[in-house]
């Protein structure tokens, strides 16, 4: 039956991270802080990206649009959360559709790009001669645009099921953003197709992903090892552990959150895991990428040395 058929629902309550409301002040200053490392990171990643002629290669590029996603998926997430410290807890539906929305544009996108910057790591160190004939300018941009229309038509298709779901009950929801599995825990009619459809696309997108991550790893490793030179090697570690750190803490935390059945035990500590990848996780990447890459802190400190002169 359709929602809007009998719904009287117009808003829903987000319970948060805790239900101590002396807790609250002290979390919504380490969230805003968080909140404002991830913006001053992952906005200078893109900056200095922009405006350096010497960073524009495919790796960069890619790194370029991974700092976008996680600028607007933390957004997206932390802004809600932290008015929710502060005032009060509710949020519209229509407001819930749009959250649910930009999380999967978002979300699905940024594990296509983790298996694009996999794949171009093995590019650049598998076929080093080959790797500019191979990675030009359009094929980057087609491995960008493609994950952003996979997880628009997918977005969309989740959203649907969420609509025709029928709200008419309990309007609390125990998590701190509208997360797919305490929501439809809210629903008053069948939920099986949307539980069966959002476990399926999150399974799909993250073994899919894996596969490509984990292959082009295995042949980056034998690659590694065939190099002659301790400097290769060298070279080659430093230029992919900080990608291999980021697929790990990422896709683990994923696979914790969504494969688990919505009981009030599992959403508890759902809530747990998904403060790492929608706060901490675009907090850590800016760090991960910007200060273990050497080229990217010889860059760094070109511009603001530029600065300091012109001062």
């Amino acid at each position: 039956m359709s929602r809007r058929n009998y719904t009287e629902l117009t808003e829903f309550i987000l319970l948060g991270l805790t239900s101590h409301p002396e807790l609250h002040i002290a979390l919504f200053v380490l969230f805003l802080v968080i909140y404002i490392v991830t913006v001053v990171g992952n906005l200078g990643i893109i900056v200095l990206l922009k405006i350096d002629s010497q960073l524009h290669t495919p790796m960069y590029f890619f790194l370029l649009s991974l700092s976008l996603m996680d600028l607007c998926f933390s957004t997206n997430v932390t802004l809600k959360m932290l008015e929710n410290f502060l005032s009060g807890k509710a949020i519209s539906y229509a407001g819930c559709l749009v959250q649910c929305y930009i999380i999967i544009v978002v979300l699905l996108p940024e594990h296509c790009m983790l298996a694009v910057m996999a794949y171009d790591c093995y590019m650049a160190i598998h076929n080093p001669l080959l790797y500019n004939s191979k990675m030009f300018k359009s094929t980057c941009i087609h491995l960008v645009i493609v994950p952003y229309v996979y997880g628009f038509f997918l977005s969309v298709m989740e959203n649907l099921r969420i609509y025709n779901l029928s709200f008419c009950g309990a309007s609390e929801s125990n998590h701190f953003y509208c997360a797919d599995p305490p929501f439809i825990k809210l629903a008053c009619s069948d939920t099986y197709g949307k539980g069966l459809s959002m476990y399926i696309v999150a399974d799909y997108s993250n073994i899919q992903s894996l596969l490509v991550i984990l292959t082009s790893y295995m042949f980056i490793l034998v690659a590694i090892l065939r190099s002659v030179t301790a400097e290769g090697r060298q070279k080659a570690f430093s230029t992919c552990s900080s990608y291999l750190m980021v697929v790990t803490i990422f896709c683990g935390t994923l696979f914790c959150m969504h494969l688990r059945h919505a009981t009030e035990v599992s959403v508890e500590q759902g809530k747990m895991v998904a403060v790492f990848y929608t706060t901490v996780i675009p907090m850590l990447n800016p760090m991960i990428y910007g200060l273990r890459n050497k080229d990217m802190k010889e860059e760094l400190q070109k511009v603001i040395g530029k600065q300091t002169l012109g001062k």
